[in-house]
């Protein structure tokens, strides 16, 4: 094994803190991983990590080689990458993670034609609702809804989406309709939705000269993911708040109806996140373009 392909296992383990994950972003055997880190190791003369049952730790050399390595790496990338550029050839894994109901609705329909164009691409699509450590878990990019909380991956801020309130017929039937928001303290109910990381239902919302307010609608069913809170709305057991791509389909067959469209939460913003700004590779461009590229009809502009 070459000392370029080490220095990069290195580099994962390294970030990854395992060398299982490593081996599995990587699709190696975990024997392999280590012995490359070993052979390492032996090669600089100096131990690079600390291992135990439990984790991975750098040792104080480990850290300074992985700084070097970094900006090393990416450039000898960028120096392959120029060169297939020119021939228009992408290739190697991308790990990828979006919330569920966008990659179902919008990336995984999507894929084949990103898929017959770049042919020696391969896409590792993560998909989940929850908040995860890029590097930790070995993802090269993230689709993400939402504010987002401060950290040190970059971020590219794509635009908006737009969110409308739903009912369902059956709900409508026997509830009413409402036609103003101070309808719904008296005899109407929301499906709750617990925010996967805080665990706190979250408040039915909307935005009045431009400011967002919020307001105490009771609920009788709580859910923490996006599937099963459409699933209740449509079972017509309340009214949700959820993004106009993700229920444009069951509002144009009469599944679900907008209500109070006047009173629209703020939309939420969309945006694409990745580490280390200097190693970002070409396949990580061809999906950061493909996915502008996708998103930009659902979104309203960035701002």
């Amino acid at each position: 094994m070459d000392s370029l392909l080490r220095y990069r296992l290195f580099v994962q383990v390294a970030e990854m803190r395992s060398f299982i994950k490593a081996a599995n972003a990587l699709a190696l055997p975990r024997a392999t991983v280590s012995t490359a880190i070993q052979e390492l190791e032996t090669e600089l003369g100096t131990r690079l990590l600390h291992r135990t049952t439990r984790q991975v730790r750098l040792s104080n050399d480990g850290m300074q080689l992985l700084e070097r390595l970094r900006p090393w790496l990416a450039d000898a990338e960028d120096l392959g990458a120029m060169f297939r550029a020119d021939r228009g050839e992408v290739a190697g894994q991308l790990n990828v993670d979006a919330p569920s109901r966008l990659a179902r609705r919008l990336l995984a329909p999507a894929l084949p034609e990103l898929l017959r164009r770049h042919p020696h691409l391969r896409l590792n699509l993560g998909s989940s609702d929850r908040v995860i450590d890029l590097v930790q878990e070995g993802v090269d990019c993230a689709v993400r809804v939402g504010e987002l909380r401060d950290s040190n991956l970059v971020v590219r801020p794509l635009g908006r989406f737009a969110l409308v309130n739903c009912a369902s017929p059956d709900y409508l039937r026997e509830h009413g309709t409402p036609r103003q928001l101070d309808e719904l303290a008296h005899g109407h109910r929301i499906v709750g939705y617990a925010s996967p990381s805080s665990g706190r239902e979250q408040p039915w919302e909307y935005l009045d000269a431009g400011r967002p307010h919020e307001l105490a609608v009771p609920s009788r069913v709580e859910v923490n993911n996006a599937e099963s809170y459409i699933a209740c709305c449509l079972a017509g057991l309340g009214l949700i708040q959820v993004p106009r791509f993700d229920v444009q389909h069951l509002l144009a067959d009469g599944r679900l109806v907008e209500v109070l469209p006047d009173c629209r939460p703020a939309p939420m913003p969309v945006s694409l996140l990745y580490p280390h700004r200097r190693q970002r590779s070409r396949r990580l461009q061809v999906f950061i373009e493909w996915s502008e590229t996708l998103l930009r009809p659902h979104l309203e502009p960035a701002g």
